[in-house]
Parts: structure tokens; C-alpha cells; sequence
């Protein structure tokens, strides 16, 4: 027999996603770093002291990205996850700073995107696309007051008279964010909105 019901939240774990990438990125600049710091050592062994400066400069940086990635572990790698259910959205954040809206209190919800402009060929290779979540409320200033943990993110980046809340490059989030926001909140969703090509993405 088949079970009829409301259909389940949908559930998009960003603690996870961000891990991920801390990781990844924290050990390949660390591993670059240590590279370039046993190349300087190299260099000036063999005489070459302007090589070693400039190997010594970038294993410094290299290394520093590794470290701070594990220095930022615990606080990026926390439970975090964006639940889109028949009440709302809501964003689950144990230690941090959640909140939860009712459909009925916004005018409109979209997700924005920002591809980064190919510049290059390696730009095409890892091309990043930056999403974000825009709430729109219909009654700002009765929202604001009853929803203090969101002021971070109002009129935050480009939005206007709404909310922003950014999700990094996270070009996956976007197909199970935009099927909850049509099954649960098509009379307000405005769809995914191309905010088109930049360098340097917020």
C-alpha cells in the first residue's frame, strides 16, 4: 500500500558541504606551503638567495592557509543545516545563530547565483558559482524586531529591503533548495535569479 502525506522537508546539510572544502583546501595550501618552505631551504643552500625569499614568502602564506584552516575547524565544521518544510525555512544552527520564518510572514523568496567571469583557461577548469538565499519579508518592520539572529544577514551584499543568506560555492545546493521552494512556497518563490559573471565573488 502506498502511504499518502504531506511530502518530507527537504534538508541541505551545510556543515558538511563547508567541511568538505576546509578540507580540501586547508591540506592542499598546506601541502603547497611545506613544498615551497623545503624549496627555500633548497635555494639557499645552493646560493640563491633571492629564490629562497621568494619560495620563503609563499610557503609562509601557503602554510599559514593550512593552518588557519585547522585553527577555523570546529566553527566551520559545525551542525548546520537549511530545512525547507510545509511551516518554512529555517535554519538549524545549534551553535550558532538559527532562526525560522513562516511562508506567511514573506513576499517573495528567490535563490541568486554569480558565476565567476573564465578569465583564463584554469578559470573554466574550476569555474566557482556562488548561491545564495534572498528572503524578501512583506512587513519589514515588524519582521526585524521578531527575528533578531537575521540581522546579519539584511540588505547584506546586493539585496534590498530583504535578507541574504549566503551559502558559498555550493552550486549543488541549488536543485534540492529550488524543488523545496516549489513544493512548499510556489505563491512567493521567484525562482533562481542569474546575478551574471564577476571576479572576485562575494
Amino acid at each position: 500500500m502506498t502511504a499518502w502525506g504531506p511530502p518530507p522537508p527537504v534538508v541541505v546539510d551545510l556543515g558538511k558541504s563547508a567541511t568538505r572544502k576546509v578540507l580540501a583546501g586547508g591540506s592542499v595550501a598546506g601541502g603547497l606551503g611545506i613544498l615551497a618552505l623545503v624549496g627555500a631551504v633548497s635555494a639557499f643552500a645552493d646560493g640563491e638567495p633571492v629564490g629562497g625569499v621568494i619560495a620563503g614568502v609563499i610557503g609562509v602564506v601557503f602554510t599559514g592557509i593550512g593552518l588557519l584552516a585547522v585553527v577555523k575547524w570546529k566553527t566551520i565544521s559545525r551542525p548546520r543545516k537549511l530545512i525547507i518544510e510545509p511551516q518554512g525555512i529555517r535554519l538549524d544552527d545549534p551553535q550558532g545563530m538559527p532562526w525560522a520564518v513562516g511562508w506567511s510572514e514573506l513576499g517573495a523568496i528567490s535563490i541568486s547565483r554569480t558565476r565567476e567571469r573564465v578569465v583564463q583557461l584554469s578559470d573554466a577548469l574550476v569555474r566557482r558559482t556562488m548561491v545564495r538565499v534572498d528572503l524578501h519579508p512583506r512587513d519589514p518592520q515588524r519582521f526585524r524586531p521578531a527575528h533578531p539572529t537575521m540581522e546579519p544577514l539584511w540588505e547584506f551584499h546586493r539585496v534590498r529591503n530583504g535578507y541574504r543568506l549566503p551559502l558559498g560555492d555550493s552550486a549543488g545546493f541549488i536543485g534540492p533548495i529550488d524543488h523545496g521552494l516549489r513544493t512548499f512556497a510556489p505563491q512567493i518563490y521567484r525562482g533562481v535569479i542569474d546575478e551574471g559573471f564577476t571576479v572576485g565573488l562575494h
